[in-house]
Order: structure tokens, then sequence, then C-alpha cells
């Protein structure tokens, strides 16, 4: 009897064992070998910067190691589209942006991944804001005073990007569209040389890059007006947002940088990445390293609650490229 109660107890554990939900058994030994952080742009970029330092963090944390791989191409898309058919496993993980999950589901015709069901977000830690920035040469130092000038001008005030349907294309188109301003925009095909342009006189301001137009702004090269995210930037403190120079509250034109993972990852292994992400890049030091390249770190909110803000981005970049005509010009 001890023998046959004894192997009905293994069997049941057996039994229990295999009830048991992938998710959790898959969490209980995660991470078991390498994760990869698959970033769409180039080594060296801001972005690749900060994936890099937290990174390292991950590792230390996870005790196995924690790739970077550059995937850059196809507009940011192409590691959105690796990701998308990677093992939903918590190994393989992506950076993305505004452009590969807001803007560019409507701007292009196909897109090789779905930007609405292929992924879980696991933390949205740094919003990447733009300055408006002028050539010196012209008579205006703030936002009201281009307002003004662009409405009075016999011209057309003219505006660089680093190419139609970009997010700092869509900034300047969304300040143009709310203020109701007669302005032609002239698309580049990279943000220095869009920036090059403004610094030579071609062209008349921009929304740009804060890591391109931050030393040609403190050398007086370009003038900035104002920042487009809610908050200032630490290395222009003063420099206001667009939303205080206008007074215009909810004014905001940002990218963002968001790490996801494949949509089917288990839960248990999203909300631990979640976890560690939000200690990792809550910590001051990775702050303050965030905003030394330009970025302001966000305090990131729930897997939901990204979810959410996903949207209301999906829906106001999309309702732009929509009204602009640009809608499957890609």
């Amino acid at each position: 009897m001890p023998f046959v109660t004894g192997r009905r107890a293994l069997l049941a554990l057996a039994a229990c064992a295999m009830l048991q939900p992938a998710s959790a058994m898959a969490q209980q030994g995660y991470p078991e070998r390498p994760i990869t952080i698959m970033v769409p742009l180039a080594a060296g970029t801001g972005m690749d910067s900060l994936v890099r330092l937290y990174a390292d963090k991950l590792q230390s944390v996870l005790g196995k190691p924690v790739v970077v791989e550059n995937r850059p191409g196809a507009a940011l898309m192409l590691a959105a589209a690796a990701v998308a058919t990677a093992p939903a496993d918590g190994y393989t993980l992506l950076v993305s942006t505004s452009g590969p999950m807001a803007i560019n589901p409507v701007l292009y015709k196909k897109l090789n991944y779905d930007h609405e069901k292929d992924f879980v977000p696991i933390s949205l830690y740094a919003k990447s804001p733009f300055i408006l920035v002028v050539n010196p040469a012209l008579p205006i130092k703030s936002v009201p005073e281009l307002i003004k000038y662009a409405r009075e001008s016999k011209t057309p005030l003219t505006f660089s990007s680093s190419g139609a349907g970009t997010a700092l294309h869509l900034s300047s188109e969304y300040m143009k569209q709310r203020y109701g301003l007669d302005m032609t925009h002239v698309p580049y095909k990279s943000s220095p040389q869009s920036i090059a342009d403004i610094v030579a006189g071609h062209v008349a301001m921009s929304f740009a890059e804060a890591g391109a137009s931050l030393p040609l702004i403190r050398d007086g090269k370009l003038r900035a007006l104002a920042v487009s995210s809610q908050t200032r930037l630490p290395s222009l403190p003063d420099v206001p947002t667009f939303a205080e120079a206008a007074n215009a509250p909810d004014f905001e034109a940002v990218s963002w940088h968001a790490l996801l993972a494949p949509a089917a990852t288990p839960k248990p292994i999203v909300d631990r990445l979640h976890a560690e992400m939000k200690k990792i890049m809550g910590d001051p030091e990775m702050k303050k390293l965030a905003s030394k390249i330009g970025l302001l770190p966000v305090d990131t909110p729930s897997v939901d609650g990204i979810q959410a803000y996903f949207t209301s981005e999906r829906e106001k970049w999309g309702a732009l490229v929509r009204k602009l005509g640009l809608q499957g010009s890609m």
C-alpha cells in the first residue's frame, strides 16, 4: 500500500505539472540563455547608446548576457518585422519609436508586421523631443513672432525635414495645421542635411532632433525657439516648451523609445521585464545619461497604460497623415 500510495502521489504531481500553464513554467527558468534586443538604428546613435546602457543593467539583474543587435533599414521597420516573427519566449526584444508603431502603418501601403497585434509593450522609457529652430538672421526670437511672421510673409515660409512622413516633418505640419500657417515643406534625405540648409539660410526653420541641433544652437548657428515636449530639456533649460511659448497646454509633438516583445510572450516574463526596466530607468544616473543625449526619461506607465498611449499616438499621427493626403503614399 505505501508503494501504491507513493506512486499515486508521484503521478498526481506529474499531472499537476502537465496542467501548469506554459507561461508559469517559462517564467520559472527565465532567462536560461542570452537575450537579444534588436535596435532599428545604427550603432552609435542616441537610441543605440541608451539601449546599451540599460542592456548592461538588465544583464546584471537577469544573470544572462543581453546582446544588442543593430538592424537598421526600411524606415526603422526592418527590426520590427524581424521581431514580429521571432519566438514569443522573451529572448528577442525590440526597441521601437512612433515611426514604426504609429506613423508608418498609415503612411505605407503594406507592412511586414501588424503594429497592433504582433507586439506587447514592456517599457516606455524615454521621449525624444524636437527643437524648433530658425536661421538666426531671421527677425524671429519667439514662437508668437514665428507665427506672426509666417502669417504676414508675402511668400510661404519654408521648413525642412529628414523626409516626407517622418516625425520631424509631421511635427512641423502639426504646428502648421494648428495655427493655419502657409508654409512649404522641403524634404531632405537626412536630418543633418536638413539642418545644414537652415544654417546656410536656404530654409527658414524646422523641428530638429536634439542631438543634431544642440551643438549648432550652442555655437549660435541656429536659434532655438521652443522644444516640442511637455517639459523643458535639461540641456536647454532657458528654452520654453512650445506649449508654454504658444499658450497651448496640449501641444506635444515627440517621438518616443519603447521596449517591446512578440505579442504571445508569457505574461510573467513581460511583467518581470517591465518591473526590471522600471527600476533601471528610474535610477537618477540613468535619467541623467538619457538627458545628456537629448532624451527625456519617462517613468513608464503600466503595460496597459503604454498600450493606451500607443493608441492615442496612432490616432493623432494617423489623422494628420490622412489629412495631408499621405496615406499609403510610401
